[in-house]
């Protein structure tokens, strides 16, 4: 299983927008909507900065520093982990399912915001974008890759993405993954299915049972398989 961090694992309960609207504050610049900043939570900061929020190229590093200091110092305190997700971890990792997490969010502060909450040890693997948030070239994994290297890190080809953000759903796809999308999230109304997720889930009891079933048709079409091979 490859999980996405925020809006899938962990509510950031206003630590990432608050982060942003404290940065641009500082510096004398527009705010977006709150709809706009909600928006901005998954893609790469740098992308949602400058194509979201407008901010001026020559300001991004200034702006990330900025929101990077707000959210170290408070941000993460606010976040919450999702009801429910934390006992679908822990029930995946006692079944002997490896899991790990695939984000967007450099990979440092992944992992921070995962031992905040006392659950990175529930993971195989942690993987992120470039610690260098401010990057707007050169760095060399977007969420496909991302995904990519989750997916080496679990040995297998039978994985299954679980996210909240089309992106999360184009990168699935492109690494040959079926994606579940979580409406807990932040995706607008539709992007999910648009997207190509094979189901998007409301509850963190509902995404485990789907997962249950998905689970039992693979292991008897591997069954049919290899009796076939049998013959």
């Amino acid at each position: 299983m490859i999980f996405d961090l925020d809006g899938t694992i962990v509510d950031p309960a206003g630590g990432i927008t608050d982060g942003i609207s404290s940065a641009l504050r500082t510096l004398g610049l527009p705010i977006p909507s709150q709809d706009l900043l909600h928006a901005m939570i998954g893609p790469k900061l740098s992308d949602s900065l400058l194509n979201v929020a407008n901010v001026p190229a020559e300001l991004l590093d200034e702006v990330i520093r900025l929101y990077r200091e707000h959210y170290v110092a408070t941000g993460i305190a606010q976040s919450r982990v999702y009801p429910g997700v934390r006992e679908v971890l822990e029930s995946f990792v006692a079944a002997g399912r490896p899991v790990s997490v695939a984000t967007q969010k450099p990979q440092g502060l992944a992992r921070t915001v995962l031992e905040h909450h006392g659950i990175d040890g529930l993971f195989h693997g942690i993987h992120g974008s470039a610690d260098d948030e401010g990057a707007v070239h050169g760095v060399p994994l977007g969420k496909t890759g991302i995904i990519a290297a989750a997916l080496k890190d679990l040995d297998t080809r039978h994985a299954v993405m679980v996210g909240d953000r089309a992106q999360d759903v184009s990168g699935a796809i492109a690494n040959g993954l079926d994606c579940i999308g979580v409406a807990w999230g932040f995706a607008p109304d539709g992007e999910l299915e648009e997207a190509g997720a094979v189901a998007v889930v409301e509850t963190a009891d509902g995404l485990a049972e789907l997962i249950g079933r998905m689970q039992a048709i693979h292991t008897a079409a591997m069954r049919e398989v290899t009796n076939d091979g049998n013959v």
